[in-house]
């Protein structure tokens, strides 16, 4: 008889499947999926991946049929679910900004706050999270569920919607203008809670997110190595606080130090030329597979 325990991991279906498949690739988890079966290949052998809509992730987690999953904190919040989350991934398409639920109108709208919405139609795909927030601020208003387009809608259908944005450029382009925020979301890995009282299922978990988040950080973030006179190398250090805890070693020429460290990508284009006036040599930049801290 087989024993062997099984991690059963969900991840989104959709618009976030490549990037998510990705990012487990860069965590160590090959995953392929086949157009002849609904169960894509994980090459470990502890662990059975599906791919399901973020939109029912959660719902699956807290019933138990998947022990974990990845999917937006809108989703949970949305399905009211029961699941213990385990760790905050931010890997968006777009940006690495998280993704917030706006109510917005179109730009002449009178519309002004929620409160002008009253005895008014909204269109959104988050019914429930925007039936809270009416209640939070005591409106009464109409709410229907939209299977998509709520952009087009909200000129000619509804007298406003609650739409999914990460920098506003789409809401911008079809002329609708932003009212307020409803909630903002990352994405989320989950676990069942009966699953994570299980010793086995919660460090295969745990080590699913740390290798995961030593995934993340990595992306953002570069390693640079460079040869410096000791002399200098106070100088280097002094002008240059990202430089913060390097590693320092001896090169066999006398009187040169190697300097290595890693830093966010983004200032890397800054930072180059400061390090060359600071008297560095040789500077080096390279890419990063994992970052754990």
């Amino acid at each position: 008889m087989d024993t062997k325990q099984i991690l059963t991991l969900g991840l989104p279906k959709g618009s976030l499947q490549d990037a998510t498949i990705e990012k487990m690739a860069k965590a160590g988890f090959h995953i392929s999926v086949s157009s002849r079966s609904y169960i894509p290949y994980v090459d470990d052998e502890e662990m059975q991946v599906r791919l399901i809509r973020a939109q029912e992730i959660s719902r699956y987690v807290e019933h138990g049929y998947l022990d974990c999953g990845i999917t937006g904190y809108d989703w949970i919040e949305e399905n009211g679910s029961s699941v213990h989350e385990v760790g905050e991934f931010l890997f968006s398409k777009v940006s690495r900004q998280p993704t917030r639920w706006v109510l917005a109108v179109p730009e002449n709208s009178p519309v002004k706050t929620v409160k002008d919405l009253k005895g008014k139609r909204i269109a959104t795909e988050v019914v429930n999270l925007t039936q809270k927030y009416l209640r939070k601020h005591k409106v009464k208003a109409e709410v229907e569920f939209s299977w998509g387009a709520t952009e087009v809608k909200a000129h000619e259908l509804v007298d406003a919607i609650v739409e999914v944005t990460e920098t506003g450029s789409s809401l911008r382009a079809n002329k609708l203008r932003i009212v307020d925020t409803l909630l903002t979301s990352t994405p989320r890995l989950i676990a069942n809670h009966k699953s994570w009282k299980n010793s086995w299922k919660r460090r295969k978990i745990e080590r699913l997110a740390l290798l995961l988040k030593g995934a993340l950080e990595a992306e953002i973030k570069v390693g640079v190595k460079m040869n410096i006179e000791h002399k200098n190398l106070d100088r280097l250090l002094k002008t240059l606080p990202a430089l913060r805890n390097p590693t320092i070693s001896s090169l066999s020429q006398a009187g040169w130090v190697a300097v290595e460290t890693i830093i966010d990508e983004h200032v890397v284009r800054e930072l180059i030329p400061d390090l060359k006036a600071a008297g560095a040599e040789g500077i080096i930049e390279y890419p990063l597979n994992k970052v754990v801290y």
